[in-house]
C-alpha cells in the first residue's frame, strides 16, 4: 500500500473519528510512516506537512497490543510510534473542568473516560503525567503544559507520599510525587 492510496481511502471519513474498533480488515504488511517522540510524523524519512493529512491518519489510528496500525475498513497498515502517537499540546480550564488538546487537534475533558496516569517516558525515563485520548490511544503532556500545570497543582500527601495534585470536575489526578 501507498500513502496516496490510503489517503483516498481515508478521505471519505470527512473528520469523523471512525470505528476503527469495529473493523477487522485483512494486515497488509508496514508503511514507512513514523510517529517520532514529539509527536512529528514522518513519511519515508520526510516530515509529514499537511496537518490536515496528519489528522487524517490519526483519526484511524489504532493500538493493538503494542503495535499500531493505521486502519480503514478493507485494510490494516503498521506504523513505527516512539513513544505515544499524541502530545498535549494545549489546556483550558473553564469552571471546574480541565479540558486537554492535542498536537492533531483531538480535544477532550480529563475525566475517569480520559485519565491521567504517571508513566515511564520511552526516551528520557521520566516520571511523566500521560493522559488516555481515546480508545487505548495516549498522550504525553508536552513539557510546557505540564510546567503550566504544576503552577495550578494542589500539594497534597496521600498515605505518607507528597504529590501535586489536580482536578477536572469530581475526578482527581497527580502530576507527579516527590
Amino acid at each position: 500500500m501507498d500513502l496516496s492510496e490510503l489517503q483516498n481511502q481515508l478521505a471519505q471519513q470527512q473528520g469523523k473519528i471512525p470505528p476503527v474498533e469495529k473493523w477487522d480488515p485483512d494486515f497488509c504488511g508496514d508503511i514507512d510512516i513514523h510517529i517520532k517522540h514529539d509527536g512529528s510524523w514522518f513519511y519515508m524519512g520526510t516530515p509529514i506537512g499537511r496537518k490536515p493529512l496528519v489528522k487524517l491518519f490519526a483519526s484511524v489510528l489504532r493500538k493493538d497490543q503494542d503495535e499500531y496500525f493505521l486502519v480503514t475498513p478493507v485494510e490494516k497498515v503498521r506504523i513505527k510510534v516512539d513513544d505515544v502517537p499524541f502530545i498535549i499540546t494545549q489546556w483550558d480550564k473553564q469552571e471546574d473542568l480541565l479540558t486537554f488538546s492535542t498536537q492533531t487537534d483531538d480535544n477532550f475533558v480529563v475525566s475517569s473516560d480520559n485519565p491521567v496516569e504517571i508513566r515511564q517516558d520511552a526516551a528520557t525515563q521520566a516520571m511523566l503525567p500521560y493522559v488516555k485520548v481515546r480508545r487505548n490511544l495516549w498522550a504525553r503532556l508536552h513539557q510546557n503544559v505540564y510546567y503550566q500545570l504544576i503552577e495550578l497543582a494542589e500539594e497534597v500527601t496521600v498515605e505518607g507520599v507528597r504529590q501535586l495534585q489536580l482536578n477536572s470536575g469530581d475526578y482527581n489526578f497527580t502530576l507527579g510525587t516527590f
